[in-house]
């Protein structure tokens, strides 16, 4: 009772303390959304460990899970290698489904770095797209040394930064080291890098359910 009396009396004092206090408090039942999501890449070369944005890039973040959760990923590759040519040390490596439009899912909403604050400093994934601001889906880029013309700007969308490596970097540098040519302006990895498996790291996968065409053996 003594206890009922103080807490009355605190919120008939502060009653926006109060207010805001109670709308801070995550429903019962209701689990919030965590902050950092980590995914593993298991490549040739080592282990990629990713810690995503959940939180200020959700979509992109559920974008990349959905690949992640459903083996989209795995067989994948890294094939690009975009070094720098006055600082071949820097640049991006690209990875993903390629062209793959058996494991391909529905396109989504283009989160700028405006809107989540993320930038592209060394050690970023950030979706690759085309030319339409939303047409990424399942291809990814990492980052080598900081590349903040890919943050958005005034007169540029950009490209959707949602998360770090976490540990691995040793392998980004050594897949950027790798011998190129053909065609992206020379940039395709002679032989592309597989990875062999994506997972999510401490939390359970969630497949969307869809039908995995990519698996269906013919004769």
């Amino acid at each position: 009772m003594i206890r009922r009396r103080l807490a009355f009396f605190a919120c008939a004092a502060l009653p926006l303390l109060c207010t805001s206090l109670a709308t801070a408090a995550p429903a019962r039942g209701r689990a919030a959304t965590p902050a950092i999501v980590r995914v593993r890449l298991t490549t040739g070369f080592g282990p990629i460990v990713l810690a995503l944005e959940a939180r200020r890039a959700p979509a992109t973040v559920a974008n990349f899970l959905a690949y992640v959760d459903d083996g989209r990923f795995d067989g994948a590759s890294f094939y690009r290698s975009a070094r720098s040519r006055l600082a071949p040390r820097f640049g991006f490596v690209q990875g993903g489904i390629r062209t793959d439009a058996r494991r391909i899912l529905p396109p989504f909403p283009l989160e700028t770095t405006r809107q989540t604050g993320l930038r592209h400093v060394d050690g970023t994934i950030s979706m690759a797209r085309r030319g339409d601001p939303s047409s990424a889906g399942g291809n990814f880029f990492i980052t080598v040394g900081p590349m903040p013309s890919m943050d958005a700007t005034a007169t540029s969308p950009g490209y959707a930064a949602f998360g770090h490596v976490e540990a691995g970097m040793p392998v980004i540098r050594r897949i950027l080291a790798l011998p190129t040519g053909g065609g992206m302006g020379g940039q395709l990895l002679l032989k592309p890098l597989a990875i062999l498996h994506a997972e999510r790291i401490g939390s359970a996968a969630r497949p969307t359910g869809r039908v995995k065409p990519w698996l269906v053996k013919t004769k």
